[in-house]
């Protein structure tokens, strides 16, 4: 450990480093650390991918880690305090991978539910956000890890991300867009900001000076560390001039010695601001390692954390997020008493899948998953007996097939080998290196070993034994060049001629597809040739790549009759006491890289629910997604629980709601459209020209429905529990004020009137004055989550409101006003079910900037 870098002056450093040092230091040597500078003691420190775990750094060989519920399940528990405990479990998470840098919370905000990353996104509504994410960035930061807080600004859907302008009034950028990131850095003050990848006033985010240096640093005060998103620097000079301090990922394509220093001596580049970037970098490294000396100047080593107390944690955590969305005749929880129910069939293409997370940065590979089925058989009563049925497939690629290969040593998982390779690709000399690998979705991006030339081969080779005997179906996608042998047969040809697809992002094939037969309990040889070269013909030779984008997917799972699998799922819900579906989505669909084209779930989910629906009324469907999906079956369902990606414990959580261990207090953070025409962004969500116009303005979830009298499927803060809560007494204090200055009290009398404990919502909306302009009829400007009351039981609530709740961004002032006059108050369970009304009065109009 250095002493000496710890105790030094950043302004005494600076002048010890040379030209090239600094530049180095405005970049990075590899995908996930900084830049380390030996002579003078300074050291690399490590950054690792959130939201919802911490994966580490190494997509190729990961090493297993604890997965979280996503942002929209966090959101839904309306329970900063639960989430800040999600980030100190983070923070530890973080250091035992060696990181001391969370690339995490994202708080965009959820404007279409079709967007490909809403899933990491807290809500649709910018208080509910800020509050969120202010308590996750606490938590982190009280235990040495630096939250990076993404992606600012406008990063709210995938279509053309690096390139589209965001279309955004100045008032729908402060009112929304801006406002939660507002929040965390009033509230919490993240020591980080990722850039987001797009444009806003036709210049990108990581070199517009307006969003990096007038509004975060000189308005709000932030005085941390701006880096891009991976790939997200688009310039040199513009770049480090707006107060873009690094370039991530390394090697950096911007900041190398030849161009800065050419924009030096051109003076597009002061030696100033060359410093100024350079001292920040070291200010935030030399931080996080006086917080965290042991993981900085640790072993660098990578480690699982797994206890009883973080599983019972995310346990407890996914049961909370969970919604409730429907029980008519009270369905749920299941009653086994007295042998009402006995049968029970578990059905759905998600039922035995391990669908945790949403796809693409947010991906990880899980300690432990309990799938759904698992969680339901392993918690039930004894008396319950159960039967299952897929019904129908859902998946997009074939399933992952790591469970059931082994390496030809025996080992599970599979071999990959790493050979130099001839002209015509074949491999020559011994391996360079090998590695057992527990994943079928090979990611080649952040590592390589030593010792390769620049176009290399890997050999996957492992033995692949299959429960039941059937037809299969095998698949291959591709990000390079790869072909499948079956016992030394070539099977799968994706190699000579490719077809594009969007595997990895988007610089991938298409699955290429072939049925082969196999006999459970036999094993077969597999043997999966890839290299990391183009093909010599078709649309994929001429296909640009991005660095190290590269990999290769091996999928597959038994060939089946869809028509008879559905039929069979019918047949088996008449006959059974109750019915658990468990749908939806899955990283497949739901990820980084793409938008989804609908919100229909794929395959024939909607119809196996409907017609299952029908065949028994006792039947309980859980949803697996990041945001909304259809529900045309929703008059045929008894109960409907959004079950959201609720991480490695989403079957025990599951169970615990269905069984009723836990009463559920989840309330829906967004709003549940019955179609995507009803949808706020409907025609607006994608880049046209090489633009995204927000044409909804401020009307941005359940303010749109309210404005436009569009009843929705559910509304936003919907939840229901096994027990009824009345809300009383609303008493508003008597407003202080002045220039600048507001506070106000507001309590509520919450009652459990209910035979069982709970925990109720309060939700409070503000109804401004006329101001003059077009305004939401309510926003939500605080809430309180009264916890566990038991039956007959009291508790008041008690919020206060300060200055955000009254003021609106006046454009022409270019501050946040707030005007005199009568305000109103909305109290209630949700934004369509408001129980309470008061008012209060606002003597004297007052104005602000800043936080």
């Amino acid at each position: 450990m250095s002493r000496t870098f710890l105790d030094a002056s950043i302004l005494e450093l600076v002048q010890k480093l040379s030209t090239e040092e600094k530049i180095s230091l405005l970049g990075a040597p590899n995908w996930w650390n900084t830049t380390s500078i030996p002579r003078l003691g300074i050291p690399s420190i490590r950054m690792s991918d959130g939201p919802n775990g911490v994966r580490g750094s190494s997509h190729f060989v990961s090493t297993p880690a604890q997965c979280f519920p996503c942002a929209t399940s966090m959101a839904s528990t309306f329970d900063p305090e639960l989430v800040h405990k999600v980030g100190a479990l983070l923070a530890a998470e973080a250091k035992v991978k060696s990181s001391v840098v969370l690339l995490a919370p994202t708080c965009n905000i959820q404007r279409t539910p079709l967007g490909g990353r809403a899933f990491e996104s807290f809500s649709e509504d910018p208080h509910l956000s800020g509050i969120m994410a202010a308590a996750y960035v606490d938590g982190l930061q009280e235990n040495g890890v630096a939250a990076t807080i993404k992606h600012y600004v406008g990063n709210d859907q995938e279509h053309e991300r690096t390139a589209a302008e965001s279309v955004i009034s100045d008032r729908a950028l402060r009112e929304i867009y801006l406002y939660p990131f507002m929040l965390a850095q009033k509230l919490a003050k993240p020591w980080a900001y990722m850039t987001s990848y797009g444009r806003i006033h036709g210049v990108h985010l990581s070199e517009n000076p307006y969003f990096l240096k007038d509004i975060l640093r000189r308005e709000w005060g932030f005085d941390g560390l701006v880096i891009s998103d991976w790939f997200g620097t688009y310039s040199v000079d513009q770049s480090i001039n707006a107060g873009m301090d690094l370039e991530m990922p390394g090697p950096s394509r911007w900041r190398t010695p030849l161009l800065v220093t050419h924009m030096l001596s051109s003076q597009k580049v002061l030696d100033s601001t060359l410093n100024e970037r350079a001292a920040t970098v070291l200010a935030f490294v030399q931080k996080q390692a006086r917080r965290n000396p042991e993981v900085v100047y640790g072993d660098g080593q990578e480690r699982t954390r797994d206890n009883p107390e973080t599983r019972a944690f995310a346990r407890r955590l996914a049961a909370e997020g969970m919604v409730l969305l429907k029980n008519e005749g009270s369905v749920l929880p299941l009653k086994v008493e007295k042998d009402k129910v006995k049968k029970v069939a578990i059905i759905g293409p998600n039922a035995k899948e391990r669908v945790i997370s949403g796809g693409g940065s947010a991906q990880l590979k899980a300690s432990y998953v309990t799938t759904p089925y698992e969680g339901l058989v392993g918690n039930a009563p004894e008396s319950i007996e159960f039967s299952y049925e897929v019904g129908c497939y859902a998946h997009k690629f074939l399933p992952t097939l790591e469970s059931f290969l082994t390496t030809p040593s025996g080992e599970s998982g599979w071999l990959c080998s790493f050979y130099n390779h001839d002209t015509e690709g074949e491999p020559t000399g011994s391996t360079v290196g090998e590695f057992v690998l527990r994943d079928t979705r090979v990611k080649l991006n952040d590592f390589l070993p030593a010792g390769l030339t620049p176009t290399w081969t890997i050999k996957l080779t492992g033995k692949l034994t299959v429960e039941s005997t059937a037809d299969y179906e095998l698949g291959l996608t591709v990000a390079g060049r790869a072909k499948l042998f079956i016992d030394g047969k070539l099977t799968i040809d994706n190699w000579t001629k490719q077809k594009p697809g969007e595997f990895f992002y988007g610089q991938g094939t298409i699955e290429e597809k072939a049925v082969v037969p196999l006999e459970a309990g036999k094993p077969v040889d597999v043997y999966v040739k890839y290299t990391n070269t183009k093909p010599p013909e078709g649309p994929e030779a001429d296909r640009s790549q991005p660095a190290l984008m590269r990999g290769v997917r091996l999928g597959g799972c038994e060939k089946i009759d869809v028509d008879k699998a559905l039929e069979a799922a019918v047949e088996l819900a008449a006959k059974s006491d109750a019915v658990i579906v468990v749908a939806g989505l899955s990283p497949e669909w739901e990820s980084e890289g793409f938008d989804r084209p609908t919100l229909n779930m794929p395959g024939r989910q909607n119809e196996l629910i409907g017609r299952v629906g029908r065949a028994n009324a006792n039947t309980v469907v859980c949803l697996q997604a990041g945001s909304a999906v259809s529900m045309p079956w929703v008059n045929d369902i008894s109960s409907i629980i959004q079950a959201w990606y609720s991480g490695n414990e989403v079957g025990s959580a599951l169970a615990d709601v269905i069984y009723g261990s836990v009463n559920p207090s989840g309330r829906l953070p967004l709003t549940l459209p019955v179609r995507e025409q009803d949808t706020p962004a409907y025609l607006c969500s994608h880049s046209e020209n090489g633009q995204i116009h927000y044409r909804e303005d401020i009307f941005v979830g359940y303010k749109w429905y309210q404005a436009r009298a569009i009843e929705p499927l559910f509304p936003f803060g919907h939840g229901l529990s096994y027990t009824t809560f009345s809300l009383a007494d609303l008493v508003i204090s008597s407003p202080v004020s002045s220039a600048s200055l507001f506070a106000l009290d507001v309590s509520v009398k919450v009652t459990n009137l209910g035979s069982v404990t709970g925990s109720e919502v309060v939700q409070f909306y503000v109804i401004l004055p006329d101001i003059g302009l077009a305004t939401p009829s309510l926003q939500l400007r605080s809430f309180s989550k009264v916890k566990d009351l038991e039956p007959g039981q009291s508790k008041t609530a008690t919020v206060q409101l300060d200055k955000y709740a009254v003021s609106y961004w006046d454009t022409r002032r270019n501050a946040w006003v707030a005007k005199a006059g009568k305000y109103g108050l909305a109290v209630g369970r949700s934004s369509e079910d408001i129980v309470l009304k008061g008012y209060f009065e606002l003597q004297n109009e007052f104005e602000w900037n800043g936080l």
